[in-house]
This record gives structure tokens, sequence and C-alpha cells, in this order.
């Protein structure tokens, strides 16, 4: 509500894992949404016993809920696809935590195959002939010649994609899975000097996760979920990470990062 959002927007709520910090807000906003008279469902997605949880906040709270939620409990081992509709795809990340934890790839579809205006004009094409290669396949023409679909069709713009990667230690499996990822959050709790600690608990360093993006070959990477211990010296976090992968941004509250769509040329 303080970034502008209009919580009745929120339809999908996907969770890491069940430590506090990443999902105690969950129940407010069941609670405000019932308030503001919300009627269509609320879909939530997390690891085991999100469901179990969510029926006792059901049971003694919200009793009256005028919406229905609809829970996915997620297999945190496997990665998979959650959600998907027309134009995006939700796949599950496995980390590396003290607790069932997953992160989460939110993919943007291959959009459709626009047609080439030069190869229009040179192959003088029926519309059935255009049909068939928007849905990808090569040309038969009248005299026998085959021209193939890459020389009809082009894709009008690349496919966006950003992974959430935390709570978590540094994981190379993690990282391949979001390979070539526009935006990375990963979090980078400690600097390197306490790797240590960030071994105890599960969690990653600066260092590591600028090693991530590396091995993702991560267009950028945004880290965050720093311990208060830092909470003077952000910066020298961030340039810390910068040493490995210079394009590294610190996380601030309310940050929007916008991914721009890149448009390919005929």
């Amino acid at each position: 509500m303080r970034c502008g959002i209009n919580p009745m927007r929120i339809n999908h709520v996907f969770v890491s894992h069940l430590h506090g910090d990443h999902c105690y807000g969950l129940f407010p906003l069941i609670s405000t949404l019932g308030l503001q008279g919300r009627q269509t469902p609320l879909y939530v997605y997390g690891p085991k016993p999100l469901r179990e949880i969510i029926d006792m906040h059901l049971r003694y709270f919200d009793t009256q809920l005028g919406y229905p939620i609809v829970c996915t409990e997620i297999d945190h081992t496997q990665h998979q696809m959650v959600y998907e509709n027309k134009v995006l795809e939700v796949w599950t990340i496995p980390l590396r935590h003290r607790v069932p934890c997953a992160g989460y790839l939110f993919r943007e579809k291959t959009p459709g195959l626009n047609l080439r205006e030069s190869a229009l004009k040179r192959y003088n094409l029926s519309f059935a002939q255009m049909t068939a290669a928007k849905r990808g396949e090569d040309i038969t023409l009248d005299d026998g010649q085959v021209v193939p679909n890459d020389e009809l069709t082009y894709t009008p713009y690349s496919p966006r994609s950003y992974a959430y990667l935390s709570d978590t230690a540094y994981s190379a499996k993690a990282a391949n899975l979001v390979h070539g990822v526009d935006v990375l959050y990963h979090e980078a709790t400690f600097s390197d000097a306490d790797r240590k600690r960030a071994q105890q608990t599960g969690h990653s360093t600066t260092l590591q996760a600028a090693r991530a993006a590396v091995t993702a070959q991560a267009k950028r990477l945004v880290i965050g979920h720093f311990s208060n211990r830092y909470d003077d010296n952000i910066e020298s976090l961030r340039a810390e990470a910068a040493t490995v992968f210079e394009a590294t941004t610190a996380a601030t509250e309310g940050m929007r990062i916008d991914i721009p769509i890149i448009k390919n040329r005929q």
C-alpha cells in the first residue's frame, strides 16, 4: 500500500519458506482483502505445512472470510512449473536453507511469431501459407522450393525473466536453473568476511551471490536480505559483490526495477 499497489490486484502469492520474515505478512494481507470486500480467490504457493497454517488462521481469525484461498503446497526439492497463464510461467527453484525453501523463476512465454514483410513480398504467400508460417512451419512454394521458417518469421521481442533466490546458501544448481535470467535477486545476508556465519545459518555472502550471478549469466544482480549489522554500510556490500559481478544493485525497501522489452528486428 505504501508503494501505491492496490491490494485487491494481488491474485497470487509465492512464499519461499516458513520463517516469519518471509510469511507473517500473508495473514494481515488476507484480513485486509476480506475487509475490502474481496470475492475472487487468492492463490497462495509455498512449502508444507503452509496449508495447515492458513487453515489455523481461518479457524481462529478470519472465520467468515468472503473469498476462497486456494493453497498449493510445492515440492521444494523439485524444479517444476507451479503456475502459468497465457503469457507467464512460474517455476520453483530448490534452495539450500535450514528449513524447506524454494525460490521462484518468473518467465515470460515466447511470443507468437511475426511475419517478415520482405518475405511476404518476395514469396507472395497465400493466407493459408502465412497461417502455417506463424505456426512455425516451413513453407513449400508452388515450384517445390522449401522456405525455412526463420526466413519468413521472427520473434517480435525477447521474453523477459526474473528470479528470486532467498533464503539460501550458495547453490550452483539453483544458479544454473535460472540461466540467462534478466534480473536475479539473490540474498546476500553477510559480507565475505562473515562467510563462516553464513555457512552456519544457511545464508549467502556478497561474493557468493555474485558468483551465482556469474554462473547464471544473469544480466543484472540485485542483492538484499542484509543482516542488520550492516545497516550503516550497505554500499560496501554492493561494492564487494560488484568486484565479481559488476552489474550489482543493493535492494532498498520499495525499489522498483523495470525490465525493458527488447524488440527484435525483422
